[in-house]
């Protein structure tokens, strides 16, 4: 191998392969100081803890008609995760805020996602986090591939992963530490079905790989797992709060039979809004059809979305 200098490492760095780059519209990183356009030039450093310790937090946003829906309640949880990993972005949070906006701008797209991260930042290989002097702040707009309307019709399965549920301590901060949710997702993929539930030690159903559970019972109510060993989705607290007056709702601990007794189960998250699921573990779901509740809820929040979003 050749050692390069400045300009001729650059040369080879844009020239090298750069998977999933058309998927980028824009992204900003903190130390730079700039939004940049070219995703070849999408890089962290590699000493960032971020990256070789997960020592970060990240939230995920969508945008749609160009309104950026729920940024507040997000810039809300990202803060309390932060507080919990001892962690301060390297701008006020109203700056931050506002970054989320000038890069969904400047990506030039209607629809999209939005990706803020925050790390410990770089300064070394080692475990302290007091070797790096300032945290790190990076931001991305990228394409959202909304989930075909036929899928909402004919609803998805889901089973229950081998993957247990994380530890609570960790399950209720949106850490970058994922590595469970990656092999629940692998899980999935691999067995040709759409979403793994995990459980936690006592049985009871915690979360998703990326999205919250809930389902409707007998008794016409939603029913909501308790957030011991998951975190609570911004889109889930939303979707209560937008159905609060039509129907009765609980938080408790879910088993998995009454997943088979539901009249409903749903998946409810940020990039698809709700979902209903007519199969898990191959068994049928009621009548194995989605149901009015997800269809209510998921129209509650588009409608939420077009009337709050924060414009751009």
């Amino acid at each position: 191998m050749r050692v390069a200098e400045s300009q001729e490492y650059l040369d080879a760095l844009l020239d090298a392969i750069r998977p999933g780059s058309e998927e980028v519209l824009a992204f900003y990183d903190h130390r730079v100081g700039v939004i940049g356009t070219d995703a070849r030039l999408m890089l962290m450093p590699w000493d960032d803890h971020l990256v070789h310790r997960g020592d970060g937090v990240f939230e995920t946003m969508k945008y749609v008609g160009r309104r950026i829906y729920q940024l507040d309640p997000h810039i809300r949880r990202m803060k309390l995760s932060c507080q919990a990993l001892h962690l301060e972005p390297p701008c006020s949070w109203e700056e931050l805020k506002q970054a989320v906006v000038e890069v969904a701008r400047a990506g030039n797209e209607s629809d999209g996602l939005l990706r803020v991260l925050v790390g410990r930042g770089p300064g070394g290989f080692g475990l302290d986090p007091y070797e790096c002097p300032v945290q790190s702040l990076y931001l991305v707009a990228y394409r959202l591939h909304k989930r075909p309307e036929a899928s909402f019709a004919r609803g998805v399965t889901a089973f229950r992963s081998t993957i247990p549920a994380k530890q609570a301590w960790m399950a209720t901060v949106k850490t970058t530490n994922y590595l469970p949710n990656v092999l629940m997702k692998r899980e999935a993929v691999t067995r040709g079905l759409d979403f793994p539930f995990c459980f936690d030690p006592q049985g009871f159903l915690a979360e998703g790989a990326t999205e919250n559970v809930a389902l409707v019972d007998a008794d016409g109510r939603l029913v909501i797992p308790e957030f011991t060993n998951a975190l609570a989705g911004t889109t889930l607290m939303r979707a209560v709060d937008l159905v609060k007056d039509e129907m009765e709702i609980m938080f408790k601990g879910v088993t998995e039979d009454e997943l088979y007794a539901a009249r409903e189960v749903m998946m409810v998250g940020t990039s698809f809004d709700c979902v209903g699921v007519v199969r898990y573990n191959g068994k049928p779901i009621f009548d194995a059809k989605p149901g009015p509740v997800s269809a209510r809820i998921r129209a509650l929040l588009a409608a939420d979305l077009a009337k709050n979003g924060t414009p751009f």
